[in-house]
């Protein structure tokens, strides 16, 4: 039996890829942050308690900031394969929390790598790194001939969260030529789901579409709508991630679906998932949407309704407008293909929150009182 250990298990990409692997047969063991609160909400499916658990599924705590801590929870599991998914995410964020970013998604990595080599592991453990589309900085000198950014494509981080994940990349690939190691790079586009946190942009859509259509909220605001991005779907690139580790030498990917979409676009499609049609006006941080259309009778809106507005505070200091894959090395090499295109993606992501927002509005309605208010 393999066995695999996953940093970030409870985040949208480590929720799906154990899922992956428990159904491959592989024993999974899972990194977990410690909290006041609970935080396995993506994974309690397959996890729920120690006694009732499945069999093959361990959580440890752990942080990628404790270097002790990932060295023993890597020495108790000798993994066959790391799958490195924790971090800090979120690029206006970043801005904000650089120093703690560049602990974690930088030096995180390199402790991960470094306690493989010091327990004598490199024979052993395949390691994937996931890196990200925001290492291009979206430069359009840097597009390669097609137009698209692939695996020669030059890197220009604008945050601090690309510039601690070009750490990650050329750390891993330093240890890989360095020390003979099995570990690659990811470098994921963007990808979303149902269980994508609730402060990203695609997710942020969705829920207030939802929350719109049933009455619950007037409207929300975004930021830069022109910001254009390669969104794909979750559960294809955790599938890429695996096949990434059982290919027959260690390289770097780029997961992405060459397609690219704008925010504003984005929005057009969640609220057409409700029978709804806008009309964007102005331009800028003036620019506004507006109900032009509903032909659903579950969920009636008001014709010529204000339900979006431009909020400059989200707008990061430095934009990266566009961004876009060229997969090809993928697909021909290792025979990844995509099940979902964006439609698929943004329905599946409205039904979802469609259903979620409807048990909050039973809960608002006073569908349900509490045994105990204390």
């Amino acid at each position: 039996m393999k066995v695999a250990l996953i940093t970030g298990i409870t985040g949208q990409d480590g929720s799906y890829l154990s899922e992956l692997l428990l159904q491959k047969g592989y024993m999974v063991h899972g990194i977990k942050r410690r909290s006041s609160s609970l935080n396995t909400d993506r994974i309690n499916h397959i996890f729920q308690d120690p006694h009732h658990s499945n069999p093959k599924l361990k959580l440890h705590y752990g942080d990628l900031t404790d270097s002790m801590n990932l060295t023993r929870i890597i020495e108790e599991c000798q993994p066959d394969e790391i799958y490195n998914l924790a971090a800090m995410s979120h690029v206006k964020v970043s801005f904000e929390t650089a120093e703690y970013v560049g602990n974690v998604d930088g030096l995180g990595t390199l402790r991960i790598l470094e306690a493989v080599r010091l327990l004598g592991l490199e024979n052993k453990t395949r390691i994937y790194q996931a890196s990200t589309s925001e290492l291009y900085g979206g430069m359009p000198e840097n597009k390669n001939e097609k137009g698209f950014y692939d695996e020669d494509s030059p890197f220009y981080p604008r945050s601090p969260y690309g510039a601690a994940k070009i750490y990650g990349f050329w750390i891993t690939k330093n240890y890989r030529e360095a020390y003979n190691m099995f570990a690659c790079n990811g470098i994921l586009f963007n990808h979303e789901s149902p269980r994508r946190g609730e402060t990203f942009v695609t997710r942020k859509i969705t829920r207030a579409v939802a929350r719109i259509a049933l009455g619950l909220q007037d409207k929300f605001y975004l930021g830069n709508l022109d910001a254009k991005r390669d969104w794909g779907h979750a559960k294809d690139y955790v599938k890429m991630m695996w096949m990434i580790l059982q290919a027959k030498k260690p390289e770097d990917w780029v997961i992405a679906t060459g397609k690219t979409t704008s925010v504003r676009d984005f929005v057009r499609l969640a609220f057409r998932e409700v029978g709804v049609e806008l009309e964007f006006n102005g331009i800028g941080i003036n620019e506004k949407a507006f109900v032009l259309s509903c032909d659903n009778s579950c969920y009636q809106i008001e014709i010529g309704k204000e339900i979006l507005s431009v909020d400059p505070s989200y707008f990061r200091p430095t934009e990266v407008d566009l961004l876009i894959g060229d997969s090809t090395k993928a697909k021909t090499k290792l025979g990844w293909q995509l099940e979902y295109d964006l439609p698929d993606l943004v329905k599946d992501m409205m039904n979802s929150d469609i259903d979620l927002m409807k048990k909050d509005k039973y809960l608002k309605e006073g569908g349900y009182k509490p045994l105990n208010s204390n």
